[in-house]
């Protein structure tokens, strides 16, 4: 490791494995642009790549870091993070720029600034409709744009960008989150939502060089690490709801049976279903907050929510169960086909109700993101 005390404004941190002359331009270009300090993190590269390195640390704005193994993008972030929160006390936030080439040196100053000036999160977005992405690139990032917003209530134009600029103090927060490789990155998007810290976009160019070859991305290993991260919280929504679901729809059918001699026609298919949804209701809503979604947000509020959406879509899969039930003609006493019709409407609803849950009822948040 190099180290030479200055002041500065805002640091760039550049990880870097097994690079080649792009790094060298990538620094130099950060320079040029009016970047004073540099931290340039060697992920254990190969032997053969190291004078890149040791050319670079040279510069008496630019300090070496170094892991003697691969250890990953994100865990060489995270030293490069806990680094300057050590060792730059002056230091307003930093940059983090890929070293391949692919992020302008302007675009990294013009994040740099909006940082400065909004005090939040700036994502360096890229136009993934222009002619010169790759096709695995712009079907990558629409899919996982895609996935955040539906399970993630995240509506970022961008998952995949690493030029992010970061307020000094955000860093510790993200230095302690989760993902050594990839996935550190769509960690640290996730974290911004659940740790209610402020983002925001700026558009930058879209650079892909030789089809984005000189990635270090593995497609499906790398791609397992993220995905499994995004739809975590959905995975246990999924058994929430089936767990919910089997006893709303058991005790739907069982009280469709003890109720059949009593009540008929609408008057039956109400009062079964609103029996089934108070208790199986009780269940999914302990479920959701304490498992699912770990909330710790005030359990009275999430209560009258989780209700405000629970009885309107009870009313909506009444309406829509015994609609189905009085089109296809099927008579009080076919409890099996009626409890199988109910279980396929709820079904239905729910993909909408988890966006809901997730964005509203078991929201943390005391104030809502900035995104501008």
């Amino acid at each position: 490791m190099e180290d030479r005390g200055r002041n500065c404004s805002v640091a760039a941190v550049v990880p870097s494995l097994n690079p080649d002359q792009r790094l060298k331009a990538t620094v130099d270009g950060l320079l040029a642009e009016g970047f004073e300090d540099v931290v340039l993190v060697n992920d254990g590269s190969r032997p053969e790549t190291l004078g890149y390195f040791q050319e670079l640390a040279q510069r008496p704005q630019v300090t070496l870091l170094t892991h003697e193994a691969n250890r990953g993008k994100g865990a060489a972030m995270k030293t490069a993070f806990r680094w300057l929160l050590e060792h730059r006390p002056q230091c307003a936030g930093v940059v983090t720029v890929d070293g391949d080439g692919q992020h302008h040196p302007e675009d990294a100053m013009a994040c740099a600034r909006r940082m400065l000036e909004r005090e939040e999160v700036v994502l360096g977005c890229r136009d993934f409709s222009r002619p010169e992405v790759p096709p695995r690139s712009r079907m990558g990032n629409r899919i996982t744009c895609a996935v955040f917003r539906i399970f993630c209530g995240q509506a970022i134009s961008d998952t995949q960008t690493g030029l992010r600029a970061i307020p000094r103090r955000y860093l510790a927060a993200l230095a302690a989150v989760a993902g050594e490789r990839y996935e550190y990155e769509t960690n640290m998007l996730l974290a911004l939502k659940d740790q209610r810290i402020p983002w925001g976009e700026v558009k930058i160019r879209t650079i892909y060089l030789e089809e984005n070859r000189s990635s270090h991305f593995h497609t499906v290993r790398d791609s397992w690490r993220i995905y499994k991260l995004i739809l975590a919280h959905f995975f246990r929504y999924t058994l929430s709801s089936l767990a919910s679901a089997a006893a709303d729809t058991g005790l739907f059918g069982l009280l469709s049976w003890l109720l059949a001699g009593t009540l008929a026609g609408t008057a039956l298919t109400a009062a079964a279903a609103l029996g089934a949804r108070v208790l199986s209701s009780l269940l999914n809503f302990s479920l959701n907050r304490w498992v699912v979604f770990q909330s710790r947000g005030c359990l009275g509020r999430s209560l009258v929510r989780y209700y405000a959406l629970a009885v309107p879509l009870l009313l909506a899969q009444f309406l829509l169960t015994e609609g189905v039930f009085r089109a296809a003609h099927i008579s009080d006493r076919q409890t099996l086909l009626r409890t199988v019709i109910y279980g396929l409407v709820m079904a239905a609803l729910f993909v909408g109700s988890y966006m809901i849950q997730h964005r509203w009822v078991f929201s943390t948040e005391k104030t809502e993101e900035r995104k501008r």
